[in-house]
């Protein structure tokens, strides 16, 4: 069996609209920004595909990191000051330049959503939105790797320029 592919191709169905235009002082993950608002304008031909959305309080999106100037398979990670590969951080410097956040669903106004915890630069574009179901999507662990001892620094570490534009 071939697993490889040349390429798949990717279009965004809407954009961020946010108050960053630079990665330097952003937050670095939705849960440190709760307070930090954006707006997701969708494509035209793509609003019928928010009907029913305004019953969930949180939505994930898959983003394309488009700030992101830096591909790396070993990063030095905002939380900590040592060499990890990527796959075992949250750092935005991926083979792929995928994003995930997690957001607060404030409104919608036709096309438009608004919400909180905003982690992304103005222009983001968003490839996907699903809901977040706590049923589906949380898991309790006790194994967090190295974060273990750096997560307790998030809600004062901000981005710098080591991977973003």
């Amino acid at each position: 069996m071939n697993f490889a592919m040349d390429s798949i191709a990717c279009h965004p169905i809407a954009f961020v609209r946010s108050r960053f235009s630079s990665t330097q002082g952003m937050p670095i993950q939705t849960v440190a920004a709760q307070d930090e608002e954006g707006v997701i304008e969708l494509r035209p031909e793509f609003e019928p595909g928010l009907q029913g959305i305004e019953g969930f309080d949180f939505l994930i999106l898959i983003t394309r990191l488009h700030g992101v100037r830096q591909e790396s398979l070993q990063v030095t990670p905002f939380l900590d000051d040592q060499v990890h590969g990527v796959f075992a951080t949250r750092a935005p410097a991926r083979p792929n330049k995928l994003g995930l956040s997690i957001v607060k669903l404030l409104r919608r106004e036709a096309g438009k959503l608004h919400f909180s915890g905003n982690d992304m630069l103005d222009g983001t574009p968003v490839l996907d939105i699903k809901p977040y179901v706590p049923a589906f999507d949380v898991r309790q662990t006790d194994r967090v790797g190295w974060y273990a001892d750096k997560i307790r620094n998030l809600p004062n570490t901000r981005s710098d320029d080591r991977m973003g534009r």
